[in-house]
């Protein structure tokens, strides 16, 4: 993978289906919500910083796994592998229902019919599963085309949508009811989820070209594109539609394209949304392979999840998680269970901040422990920064409520049985990194 792709991996995967909604769940806030995002942004760059730096200072695959594990040891590894490893398959459950969804407005049928949406959402899954088992560039090569597809209706509407803008529809400027900074901290916090994916470039490190240069240049490249885009496209919607009418959109940026150019354009928005969840669910399983592959390979996971297929990437992992994503499809099936899965993706998303959190601190201890290493350099700015992106992300968790919080701790708890079942099998000394076998 060049810059090129591993850019488009980390925008790819941040900007799935979640922004083409965003608006209209920011719309009861009015137009403070903008400052939410920029204060997103921020704590995004920051730690994109922070990963770029770790993706030099530790150059395997793995990205948060083998950060920390670098930074605190085997069992810091370990949870946070194991949490991220959730995080993502269950996730990419969501995304292919997302995807299947969209792909309703062309194909009536998905809408009434759940085992047919079921089946086409598998469908799914099972396509890219296949495509990245095919090998990383060609998983590469999809993930560059419909990134390029998702970003068109979102930078047209976010250029051009500027020209159509309202001042009318920013008053009052706080539509929450409550103080200045709690209406920016609750916008943060829903926009906070759209920037998750910002570390993707790090997670596939042996398999990119120039990885010391390549992915700390794609991170915060991808990152900032992103957030330019998240800006310009929020600022557009909110302008052009008034606000009573946002918060009840279930598309607002097909409404407002359809407000300034007609009709016609709302199946054209609805395609760009079909194809950044089929692109976002790509670049994820991208990742769900190498996350559970190279924690395997340190003797951390079981080993069977470090297997090599003949074109050198980790199949059995791919396989094996795509199964685990085919049984949360098959239980969303069940009309019952909905709302149980949707407060499952909630505690993914904080199993991925949680990683966030200690790599930021992780940095700092491998300066700390490797001071040899570093001795004569200025470390200030690094280390302020890494502490910047922890304090940022343990804001963000927190604001994921306590609730989300309690269940996700139960959740990383119940990884430990399996770790104890490894360390057993293996004995009791800590596996050494592998320096080479990249998939």
């Amino acid at each position: 993978m060049g810059i090129w792709m591993a850019a488009a991996l980390v925008v790819g995967n941040m900007i799935g289906s979640g922004v083409f909604l965003l608006p209209a769940s920011l719309g009861s806030f009015g137009g403070i919500s903008l400052l939410g995002w920029i204060f997103s942004c921020g704590g995004a760059v920051l730690l994109a910083l922070v990963f770029a730096r770790l993706s030099r200072l530790v150059p395997r695959a793995g990205g948060p796994y083998a950060f920390s594990r670098a930074g605190f040891g085997d069992f810091a590894g370990f949870l946070v592998g194991w949490g991220y490893w959730v995080s993502i398959w269950v996730a990419n459950a969501a995304l292919a229902v997302a995807f299947t969804s969209y792909l309703s407005w062309f194909w009536p049928a998905l809408a009434t019919d759940r085992a047919l949406a079921s089946g086409v959402g598998i469908g799914a899954i099972w396509l890219l599963t296949w495509v990245n088992v095919r090998g990383v560039r060609t998983a590469g090569a999809v993930q560059v085309v419909t990134t390029v597809l998702k970003l068109l209706p979102l930078v047209l509407i976010g250029t051009l949508g500027l020209l159509y803008l309202d001042p009318a529809n920013f008053t009052p400027f706080n539509a929450s009811g409550s103080g200045t900074f709690p209406a920016i901290t609750a916008a943060a916090t829903l926009t906070l989820w759209a920037f998750l994916g910002f570390e993707s470039a790090t997670v596939p490190a042996e398999e990119v070209m120039d990885p010391e240069r390549t992915i700390p240049r794609a991170t915060v490249l991808g990152t900032i594109l992103a957030a330019v885009v998240y800006v310009l496209g929020t600022a557009a919607v909110m302008g052009v539609i008034p606000p009573a009418e946002l918060t009840g959109s279930n598309a607002p940026f097909a409404d407002a394209a359809s407000r300034m150019w007609g009709g016609w354009t709302a199946p054209a928005v609805a395609a760009g949304a079909m194809i950044s969840a089929f692109g976002a669910l790509n670049g994820w399983i991208l990742l769900q392979g190498r996350i559970p592959w190279a924690a395997a390979r340190d003797g951390i996971f079981p080993v069977a999840l470090s297997r090599l297929s003949r074109r050198g990437t980790p199949a059995f992992a791919l396989v094996f998680s795509s199964v685990l994503v085919t049984g949360l499809m098959l239980l969303n099936a069940s009309e019952s269970l909905v709302d149980q899965f949707t407060f499952v993706i909630l505690l993914a998303t904080l199993t991925a901040l949680l990683p966030y959190a200690i790599c930021a601190l992780a940095e700092i201890m491998i300066y700390a422990r490797d001071r040899q290493r570093f001795e004569g350099r200025r470390l200030a700015g690094a280390v302020i920064t890494a502490l910047l992106g922890f304090a940022y992300a343990l804001w963000a968790i927190a604001g994921a409520g306590r609730d989300i919080v309690y269940w996700g701790v139960i959740l990383l708890l119940a990884g430990l049985p399996m770790y104890v079942w490894v360390v057993w099998r293996r004995g009791s000394q800590p596996v050494e990194a592998a320096t080479d076998g990249a998939p």
